[in-house]
């Protein structure tokens, strides 16, 4: 298997060196590229992936529309839509910025860039990432037991609420 090289960035998002994928993972210090997209349908609903049960990081749980690693020296554009096409299939939309974050927490730390796009087509999933998916309404994800999601798609979908103005 090819490993996986991304970017290490500053707290500025500069780049300053390369690393395999590992060597982030499990060092907050290293600071790594990602790009989110949040989908939503003509009805308002956002689509969430559930994590693959076998996933090494909160496996299982509810998380982002999508969300990938950006390779090094990929921008976090192309990323956004590798991963469209990579996770759920998706070609042929047009991804819009929301905004950009440093995310830290005990495992990792990771920039990462928010994009946003509507979709009502047919959804792909990629069985070996994720085990399930589907639209929930945002009243229905903040009813919901918040232990169903990841961490960092509850962080995600604060910060889209706030520049929602909700």
């Amino acid at each position: 298997m090819e490993k996986e090289i991304f970017d290490l960035v500053d707290e500025n998002d500069i780049v300053i060196g390369s690393a395999d994928r590992e060597d982030f993972h499990g060092d907050p210090r290293m600071i790594h590229r990602v790009a989110h997209v949040l989908i939503f349908d003509s009805s308002g609903e956002l689509y969430l992936q559930k994590r693959s049960i076998k996933k090494d990081v909160q496996p299982g749980k509810w998380d982002t529309s999508v969300g990938g690693h950006v390779n090094s020296g990929e921008s976090y554009e192309e990323a956004a839509y590798r991963e469209l096409k990579e996770e759920l299939g998706i070609e042929g939309t047009v991804i819009e910025f929301l905004y950009r974050y440093l995310h830290k927490n005990d495992y990792e730390s990771e920039f990462v860039s928010t994009y946003r796009c509507f979709w009502n087509g047919a959804i792909d999933i990629e069985k070996d990432e994720i085990d399930d998916g589907r639209f929930w309404s945002l009243k229905a994800i903040s009813e919901a037991d918040p232990r169903k999601f990841t961490p960092n798609f509850l962080d995600e979908l604060e910060r889209y609420e706030k520049l929602a103005g909700r």
